[in-house]
């Protein structure tokens, strides 16, 4: 579709863009640098279609793909049920120019406006979760690709591991292949691409948005039930009078059931086992070994190796021990011996169904990259002419944003510092410019009066009647998305 960036034609039919910093020479025919825009016929035109989305069609109709006409013929957008987002609208740089659609439309009678932009993040990145107990690597040692340093492991959170991505430093603060490498990293899995990584010290992995990830080659299937702790919690009653001892094994905290408060309620007795490991409190290790990729996420093999000697006071010859990870896919049952030492024997047919429970109860792992970008710079300038009130109204819950019509979390603090899961916008919603930034649509919405009255460019509003469809796509609302006309009524809106 035509672009409103004012282009400039220059010598040979040139056209030189000034949709981002780049600012470039494109020839007839050609695309820039971002593969966003081109020049068609000496005219500069967005490349890709300007997506809306049709809350109608989310309810079983057909997706109608509007195909460019070289002339309009009339037909209008339909105001109802018609949400346009960024996606494809394109730029406005440098933001002292207004947005490239302010858009009004009436909705149950109160006249509304959105104006939507394709925003220029050159400070942003992406915090990824990776569902396993494997052990990755170091907390803040790096994560490279391709060689290059895009981000770094962060805590380790419930039955997960955290990277963070790409950010001011790595974007802008590195070598220039370091900026390109990250960019087109976060491109990748902003857009539900896979993309192999390496971490300094730990593993190799290939993260893809909504995929299980790849952990050393090895595909994870199963998020963690719980901690050691937990999992006893869970199950405890589960083996109770099938066997004497139960040890969840788990990097984080190794429950052991004789002593967890869960065994205690349920008179289970002493049992003389001796665990290694710091012990935070009743039946509650720490530490039992070192992080890995073995049982419950340590580097053990054998899960006897954190067993000390049984006390001899109280074990006895016979006593039934089942040791167990916190997914179930490690699991060893062992009996006492006349000299204490467990060995192993066939697990029991009553305990096969509570170690199968453990397994059934994980959730499936997946690997979930959270986009975050701050729309508190100059951006808001395309919104308003006092950038201040919109970073106001959003905090006071006047204007909603989307991040191509799917909802984002706002963080308290200054600006406008968003985070949106990339699996809820339609395919391929972002791009990247090569100063190097990621490109991400947002979508502003608030009542046309708080728009005139926080200093919005009114003179740029246009009714959503008079979009011509041409170069624009209808795609379906997601329909556990808050419809961004009525964001209270959403059945569920995160996670």
């Amino acid at each position: 579709m035509p672009a409103d960036a004012d282009a400039v034609p220059v010598k040979d039919d040139k056209i030189r863009c000034d949709a981002c910093p780049v600012m470039c020479f494109i020839k007839p025919g050609m695309t820039g640098a971002c593969d966003r825009y081109a020049n068609a016929d000496g005219e500069l035109v967005r490349v890709d279609p300007h997506v809306l989305l049709d809350r109608t069609l989310s309810h079983g109709g057909e997706v109608v793909p509007f195909v460019r006409s070289d002339e309009w013929d009339g037909s209008i957008v339909p105001q109802a049920e018609t949400f346009v987002t960024a996606i494809g609208a394109g730029t406005t740089y440098p933001d002292y120019k207004p947005a490239p659609f302010i858009v009004s439309s009436e909705v149950d009678g109160v006249d509304m406006v959105t104006v939507v932009t394709e925003g220029i993040f050159s400070y942003c990145g992406v915090k990824v979760k990776i569902d396993t107990d494997r052990f990755i690597g170091p907390e803040t040692h790096m994560v490279r690709v391709e060689g290059e340093a895009v981000g770094h492991v962060t805590t380790g959170e419930y039955g997960s591991q955290m990277l963070s991505l790409g950010g001011v430093h790595h974007l802008t603060g590195g070598s220039k292949k370091e900026g390109r490498v990250t960019c087109d990293a976060l491109l990748e899995l902003c857009n539900g691409k896979a993309v192999e990584m390496s971490i300094d010290g730990g593993a190799t992995l290939v993260v893809q948005a909504g995929r299980a990830p790849i952990v050393n080659g090895q595909t994870e299937t199963r998020m963690r039930v719980g901690c050691g702790s937990a999992t006893i919690g869970i199950f405890a009653k589960q083996w109770h009078g099938k066997v004497d001892e139960v040890v969840v094994v788990d990097d984080h905290i190794t429950g052991v059931l004789s002593e967890h408060q869960a065994g205690k309620l349920l008179g289970i007795p002493d049992t003389g086992i001796r665990l290694k490991g710091r012990r935070s409190t009743p039946g509650r290790y720490f530490q039992v070994a070192q992080p890995g990729t073995g049982w419950g996420g340590t580097d053990i093999d054998d899960p006897l190796a954190i067993l000390g000697p049984f006390d001899p006071k109280v074990a006895r010859p016979g006593l039934r021990l089942l040791m167990v990870s916190t997914t179930g896919e490690h699991a060893a049952y062992y009996e006492l011996d006349e000299a204490l030492r467990p060995v192993q024997a066939e697990m029991p047919q009553a305990l096969v169904e509570p170690v199968d429970r453990i397994a059934e109860n994980c959730e499936p792992a997946l690997s979930t990259v959270l986009f975050i970008g701050g729309a508190g710079g100059s951006l808001r300038a395309g919104v308003t002419e006092n950038p201040v009130r919109l970073t106001r109204s959003v905090k006071d819950a006047l204007t909603y944003v989307t991040c191509g019509g799917a909802p984002v979390y706002v963080w308290p603090g200054g600006g406008i510092t968003f985070m949106v899961d990339v699996t809820r916008l339609p395919e391929n919603a972002f791009g990247y410019v090569p100063t190097p930034a990621l490109v991400a649509p947002i979508e502003f919405t608030l009542k046309l009066s708080d728009y005139a009255a926080l200093g919005g460019h009114m003179d740029y509003v246009r009714p959503l009647t008079t979009l011509d469809p041409g170069g624009r796509l209808s795609l379906p609302h997601r329909h556990d998305n808050p419809w961004p006309f009525a964001p209270q009524g959403a059945r569920r809106s995160h996670g």
